[in-house]
């Protein structure tokens, strides 16, 4: 007992042992990240875990041998619980070949789920009628009849999957994420009823205890996924315990304890942004609670603004900026949602004849948080920190509590915005947009862009994802090669959501992709120019004025050197633009060629290609594309440079640092 109470007290022991927990966790990680399902299997017998609706499909959550999701058209009629035989084809999810942003089959290989499932037929193997199945389907079903029951939802069973995307984007752009989450608070509210209960009964402690205990374990198994009321839960039943037996403890260091049973049950909780925000934050506030005084509202103010500074890494690391007015919203909403909506929900799930008024009052909300994420004067953009400086964050705001914790905050943010701005290389890089044409160039301090993909899966999202995640929020020029769909497609969602200085476009006769996109550009008030010889300042160089009676022959030809290298971006040219640009300039040789026409047969000639010496080739072609892209000729031609393919080696970048080329993929 002696050597528990110098633990709790210690201010390094469970700090050192969290530590190598880390470490240990990060190594059974890399040995056991692999799943047990073999992919050429074709029969399962799966637990349906959750069943929700969205976006016109069933998303069945399996448990079998591990995690399987299905994305499922038809009706589903079955319940969670059920037992079900299945046959089906197992497939990977996809695979993000950019940069930085967000992987979905990472995100889900991080919750030990390796694959999806394609279900061709199932069964019903048996119904589970087990008290904890019959409870959550009761919950479900009577939540069901209610209005606005996406709210209830998320506040009765912790499960947001309900709540649609743009109302999530809103709270989460307003730093309202946690209010969204069951943790701390009901689990205080559960525990003031039980404790009234015990007072008024006279119940022992140590059966009060038993009881704490078994209820707490219900909630245990009916919350199982939820981390913010699993810590809370069991940091509360921990400290009853200490209480118990008279053990003086610190609550940073029982916080400590819960985080480490977290890891040693499941190590992939460090890459959970749930665990991340709900132990950083909670064990940030444990410390700081001796600055935390005041009246309630001056708590409030200190627990927002010390909630914010402690969760400001993960939220740049996965989202690339801060909302300052966020932090007032939080503030007010904070109230609104502890004194007004929560206690609202329960009442309502209690009494269904009041959805109507809670249907009321949750629109009013929403509108408000839409509205409110429309302001973006407040927003600030910062770019993707690595592990290394996340961890000096923490420790600096961690290592000794101040009162000017805010202050520390921001002057981090600062100067860690000032020098990545002043370290971060010059590149060009070539994205992965499937069957079409997309390139971001970063050139002393001026950012380009060449095409924006198609607009079927809005690539505008991933060029303006990218950027944000280098620090960066504006596009000096969009050059715009082409009117064709693969090229231009995701261009007006582009100019509406990022600044853009001004777009240039080819020479030649617009069609109605081009006309809609200047259309909109006049809207907003963005200069644009067509048929444009040469940008001196910005060493560019646009070869191809002369006019085709063809989209693609009209195409931007590009030269720009940087650094002393020479880059050749050909649009989709054919042999007959490259012919005339031949016959026009004394090309020098260039170092990184943008093939034409995504590799057809129709471009890069063997006569261009001799001429322009080409050292390394960027051929953007969509995976098992209908064109048969590249054609081997046009292969056969280039294999004198090295081959770079958006299809086999995802996105492809070139850094230029100290006047050396560094070469990265994003690999599907």
């Amino acid at each position: 007992m002696k050597i528990l109470k110098n633990i709790l007290l210690s201010n390094y022991l469970l700090k050192i042992i969290l530590f190598l927990i880390i470490i240990i966790s990060f190594i059974r990680i890399s040995l056991n990240n692999k799943s047990k399902y073999d992919l050429k299997e074709e029969s399962f017998q799966l637990i349906v875990d959750k069943v929700y609706y969205k976006n016109q499909k069933y998303v069945i959550e399996f448990i079998g041998k591990e995690k399987l999701i299905s994305y499922y058209e038809k009706e589903f009629p079955y319940d969670i619980g059920d037992i079900l035989n299945v046959k089906g084809t197992l497939y990977k999810a996809d695979n993000k070949t950019i940069p930085n942003l967000f992987n979905y089959q990472k995100y889900l290989e991080n919750k030990d789920i390796y694959y999806l499932i394609n279900i061709n037929e199932m069964s019903l193997y048996k119904r589970n009628n087990n008290l904890l199945n019959n409870i959550k389907k009761s919950i479900i079903k009577r939540i069901s009849k209610i209005p606005k029951n996406e709210y209830l939802y998320t506040f009765i069973l912790g499960d947001k999957h309900y709540l649609n995307d743009d109302i999530k984007n809103s709270f989460s752009y307003n730093n309202l994420s946690y209010l969204l989450a069951i943790g701390s608070l009901h689990v205080y509210l559960i525990a003031k009823i039980l404790d009234y209960f015990q007072r008024k009964i006279r119940i022992k402690e140590k059966y009060h205890l038993i009881i704490i205990s078994l209820i707490f374990s219900f909630f245990f198994l009916l919350f199982r996924e939820n981390i913010g009321i699993l810590r809370s839960l069991l940091c509360y039943l921990i400290k009853r315990i200490l209480k118990y037996f008279h053990i003086k403890y610190k609550y940073s260091n029982v916080i400590i304890i819960v985080g480490i049973i977290f890891l040693l049950i499941n190590p992939k909780y460090l890459y959970h942004i749930g665990f991340l925000y709900s132990f950083i934050i909670s064990y940030g506030i444990s410390l700081y609670r001796k600055i935390i005084k005041g009246s309630y509202c001056q708590k409030l103010l200190k627990i927002t603004l010390l909630a914010t500074s402690l969760s400001i890494p993960i939220t740049i690391y996965n989202n690339y900026e801060i909302n300052f007015l966020g932090i007032v919203i939080s503030f007010i909403f904070n109230i609104i949602f502890h004194f007004l909506l929560f206690p609202l929900s329960i009442i309502v799930f209690i009494f269904p004849f009041l959805g109507n008024i809670y249907n009321i009052v949750f629109t009013i909300i929403e509108n408000i948080t839409l509205s409110l994420s429309n302001i973006t004067i407040f927003n600030v953009i910062f770019p993707k920190p690595s592990i290394f400086i996340v961890i000096i964050y923490y420790f600096i705001l961690l290592l000794k509590p101040s009162k000017n914790f805010f202050y520390y905050s921001l002057l981090m943010l600062l100067i860690y915005k000032i020098i990545f701005k002043i370290l971060l290389n010059d590149f060009v890089l070539f994205l992965d947009v499937n069957q079409g044409d997309s390139c971001i160039i970063k050139n002393n301090n001026n950012v380009y862009v060449i095409d924006t993909g198609s607009g079927i899966n809005d690539y505008s999202s991933d060029i303006i994802n990218y950027l944000h995640s280098i620090g960066i929020n504006k596009i000096n020029t969009l050059f715009i090669s082409h009117g064709d769909y693969d090229h231009i497609g995701s261009a007006i969602n582009l100019t509406n959501n990022i600044n853009i200085d001004n777009v240039i476009f080819n020479c030649g006769e617009l069609n109605d992709l081009e006309n809609d996109l200047i259309n909109n550009l006049n809207k907003k008030k963005i200069k644009h120019y067509s048929c444009v010889n040469q940008i001196n300042r910005h060493n560019i160089t646009l070869l191809n004025t002369k006019i085709y009676d063809n989209e693609n022959d009209n195409s931007l030809v590009m030269l720009i050197n940087m650094h002393n290298y020479n880059f050749m971006f050909m649009g989709d040219a054919s042999s007959t633009t490259e012919k005339e640009i031949l016959n026009r300039y004394n090309l020098p040789d260039i170092n990184i060629l943008k093939v034409g026409h995504h590799g057809s047969k129709t471009s890069s000639s063997n006569e261009f290609i001799k001429k322009i010496n080409p050292k390394y080739s960027i051929i953007s072609v969509g995976k098992n594309n209908l064109y048969g892209h590249p054609n081997k000729e046009v292969l056969d031609n280039l294999q004198d440079s090295k081959i770079y393919r958006t299809d086999q080696d995802g996105s492809i970048m070139f850094k230029i640092k100290n006047k050396k080329l560094k070469i990265e993929t994003c690999s599907p």
